[in-house]
């Protein structure tokens, strides 16, 4: 059961439910009555996105390039929304060559109303080869949006991914990893800054198939008002997967007394000779940090917004793009104003 298969038949049983454990806290069929129609070819301009890169490639309302295959080390792929109320589920094969490296700057923009989309990206890391993945999703607040990228990694390659979601109506970036060990590496951070009444759920998958691999997340959410924030991972080290480092960390701060964060970490460890960890924390600001700022003179509202920031800056840091890494870190900026 998935959004797309839904979009595809418009049947709404194929809709994920709170039945299904990794849906329990973003059910999709008790929300959407009846599949929209299908999106209508854009015509016309698209307003810029949150990117700026020498190769393009746009997705608009579903319809765009089936493959990408990128000749450079930089690219933007922006997948847009332009109308209202319809539906739409582009799926994209991405090829990493061996011994090449590539910055894949990835916006979900919402420029329409009430649509709903699901956007599926099959990547293959070659051997060798490094693909960083920032990923910066802007849908609009009506808006049912998910994304679920499946990524296979080969001996000896690089992924790192950094995932900033503002929440919909309904909003998913999913990212399910094929880790073969073999001196692969993967760094896979994220943070959801949510207000109003607006949903984000950050949901990963590691799985380890071989020895010598190593595995780095960290995590961080903001909400207030009435939002909600869902972070899930799974990291899973297969049965003969030794000297396998993975570690995991989720931390949010809840602004709020109506905001709820729901966070479900996991190791599955069927290897001996490992070193796994996992922590997860969730609270409000520390008021001993706000007390002793405010001593120094720094007014209340400036305290809190400081010492925010730099909780969710600690995720920005380890952009590696330094271009991507101030347009992120400017994205956060003005998310956090909004809180």
């Amino acid at each position: 059961m998935s959004l797309a298969r839904a979009i595809a038949t418009g049947d709404v049983a194929e809709l994920p439910s709170r039945r299904d454990e990794d849906w329990r806290w973003t059910d999709l069929r008790g929300l959407i009555r009846a599949v929209p129609a299908a999106s209508p070819v854009h015509e016309g301009a698209v307003a810029a996105g949150p990117f700026e890169a020498a190769e393009t490639l746009l997705v608009v309302n579903g319809r765009g390039p089936d493959r990408l295959r990128v000749d450079g080390e930089l690219a933007a792929l922006r997948f847009v929304a332009t109308s209202d109320g319809t539906a739409h589920a582009p799926h994209i094969a991405i090829e990493v060559d061996a011994g090449t490296s590539l910055t894949l700057l990835e916006s979900y923009e919402g420029q329409a109303s009430g649509y709903v989309a699901h956007a599926e990206l099959d990547i293959r890391v070659h051997e060798g080869a490094r693909l960083e993945r920032i990923v910066i999703a802007g849908d609009a607040d009506d808006a049912v949006s998910v994304s679920l990228a499946k990524v296979t990694l080969s001996a000896g390659s690089v992924f790192e991914q950094t995932v900033l979601i503002s929440g919909a109506k309904r909003q998913r970036i999913e990212t399910q990893v094929s880790h073969p060990g073999q001196g692969a590496a993967v760094r896979m951070d994220g943070a959801y800054l949510i207000a109003g009444k607006r949903h984000g759920d950050i949901t990963t998958a590691v799985t380890h198939e071989g020895v010598d691999g190593t595995t780095s997340q960290l995590i961080k959410g903001v909400v207030r008002d009435q939002a909600r924030g869902v972070f899930q991972g799974r990291i899973v080290v297969a049965e003969g997967a030794d000297r396998t480092d993975a570690r995991m960390g989720h931390h949010a701060l809840i602004l709020s007394e109506r905001a709820e964060v729901d966070a479900k970490p996991e190791l599955l460890i069927f290897a001996d000779d490992v070193q796994c960890a996992h922590g997860n924390t969730i609270g409000a600001l520390d008021e001993d940090a706000i007390f002793y700022a405010r001593q120094r003179g720094i007014p209340d509202d400036l305290a809190r917004a400081m010492l925010t920031e730099a909780f969710v800056g600690e995720v920005i840091d380890r952009i590696g793009h330094e271009s991507a890494r101030e347009t992120a870190r400017a994205w956060a900026v003005r998310q956090l104003g909004a809180l």
